[in-house]
């Protein structure tokens, strides 16, 4: 056992780039990137918001929300405009293409679910689904 590489920390480490790689993969049909997808999944479900908004709910810094918007805005699967209420706020909305992509992001995450969780019982899934909660609750 090597004290480098046979900890808990790498193996997050491993799980968690394998895990984006899947994604990756999955998602590389419907133009986006692994990531673009969450931003997307609260457009569709709360519609056009603030990108201060999703900088605030995706957990994630600005400069970081700002080239992914800009990303989905050059695929042509947002568009930004001024708040009419506050001109100084940019609201982020899905396009009619980017609308298009939900079933097929659905089923891509359906896949990397399924993918995931092979060959564990639904007892294992369960505490799984646990002990990653606890650990990111220590992490945070």
């Amino acid at each position: 056992m090597h004290a480098d590489t046979d900890t808990t920390s790498h193996a997050i480490f491993r799980v968690a780039r394998s895990h984006r790689a899947a994604a990756e993969r999955l998602l590389r049909s419907s133009g986006l990137h692994a990531g673009q997808e969450l931003l997307m999944m609260h457009l569709w479900d709360n519609g056009p918001q603030p990108q201060s908004a999703l900088i605030e709910l995706l957990g994630l810094d600005a400069s970081t929300v700002t080239r992914a918007v800009q990303r989905l805005e050059q695929s042509g699967f947002v568009r930004r405009m001024r708040s009419e209420t506050d001109r100084r706020a940019v609201i982020v909305k899905p396009t009619a293409a980017g609308q298009a992509l939900r079933d097929q992001v659905s089923h891509a995450w359906k896949e990397l679910e399924d993918l995931t969780l092979t060959g564990l019982t639904e007892p294992e899934r369960v505490e799984l689904a646990r002990l990653l909660a606890r650990v990111e609750r220590n992490l945070a």
